[in-house]
């Protein structure tokens, strides 16, 4: 194998190494940002269970006599 070719192939092994961490670091970016995107929905579906249980009707709904 000579000189040039091992130095290309070198070239593109650092190459992709660089791009791996780099899509490394945007998974770990991305993994985080759902964790959290998902702790705020939880957060809102709490609140919206505590809203409706609070504006609830006191009155049990049921069907009309004619349905």
């Amino acid at each position: 194998m000579s000189d040039d070719r091992l130095v290309q192939l070198e070239i593109i092994a650092a190459e992709q190494e660089r791009a791996i961490g780099e899509l490394s670091a945007e998974a770990a970016r991305q993994a985080g940002e759902i964790d959290e995107l998902k702790r705020r929905v939880e957060v809102l579906v709490r609140r919206l269970v505590d809203v409706e249980v609070a504006t609830a009707p006191s009155i049990p709904v049921q069907k009309p006599p004619h349905w």
